[in-house]
């Protein structure tokens, strides 16, 4: 024979699920509830009596006595108010002194919403793991802004270039020669390197359109590689122009 459990025992095994949502009881706990509460008596406190401790109006219960389960669309109605829970219902019922309810369906609630438990974590364990936003700076800026190793943070006043250097990661010793030439003597240009002067992470795209900068396109060939001497390399950009100042 099976022992008996106390309203308190009944009431501690769903205190760890009190917090769920009145959607975690499924339908035959609501059918369940109704044959208890239905049935009005002088003896026991019945739907009705709930509704007015779920903060019901009269004209609102008098509404649901129309249907043909009052006490399902009750829980539907309530569900959607603030303060609406499992637990809420529970407190309520101990309230009422519906003891007998608590001891009969206990069990059933407590079910009902470790169902409910396992169902939300396991949507939450298949949902992508890639985020809605990727941010790893702070602050951050527009498309336009922050590129470079020297921007304004909000974009405002960009870094400016005389040119965008495009080399590959071999030629890497003929763009430190370019940049000797060029920045380092009477030419004083300004030169965007990417391995020096764009962030990490910098969008391509957003280099290219970067406004007021002009692009000098060396295509870094076979030729262009023995281009080693100051000699040669000035006379492989001679559209670079001087500035005055």
């Amino acid at each position: 024979m099976a022992a008996e459990v106390s309203p308190a025992e009944s009431a501690s095994r769903v205190c760890s699920v009190s917090s769920l949502p009145l959607a975690a009881l499924n339908v035959r706990v609501r059918r369940r509830l109704s044959l208890f509460l239905n049935v009005r008596t002088q003896v026991a406190a019945d739907w009705t009596a709930l509704a007015e401790e779920m903060g019901f109006e009269y004209l609102e219960i008098r509404h649901l006595e129309m249907h043909a389960d009052p006490m399902g669309k009750l829980l539907d109605d309530w569900q959607g108010r603030p303060g609406a829970s499992v637990g809420r219902l529970l407190e309520l019922l101990t309230k009422l002194g519906r003891e007998d309810v608590l001891v009969e369906l206990g069990p059933s609630i407590e079910e009902d919403c470790q169902k409910y438990i396992l169902k939300q974590q396991q949507e939450e364990s298949e949902k992508p793991l890639q985020v809605p936003a990727v941010d790893s700076s702070d602050p951050r800026t527009p498309e336009r802004g922050g590129i470079t190793m020297l921007d304004d943070p909000l974009g405002q006043m960009p870094e400016r270039f005389d040119a965008f250097i495009c080399y590959c990661p071999s030629d890497i010793q003929f763009v430190q020669e370019m940049i000797r030439q060029l920045e380092q003597t009477n030419y004083r240009l300004k030169l965007c390197v990417s391995d020096r002067d764009v962030l990490p992470g910098t969008c391509v795209w957003s280099i290219a359109s970067a406004g007021g900068w002009w692009w000098l396109s060396l295509m870094i060939t076979y030729k262009a590689r023995n281009v080693t001497s100051r000699l040669s390399l000035r006379s492989a950009s001679p559209r670079v122009p001087i500035r005055s100042d």
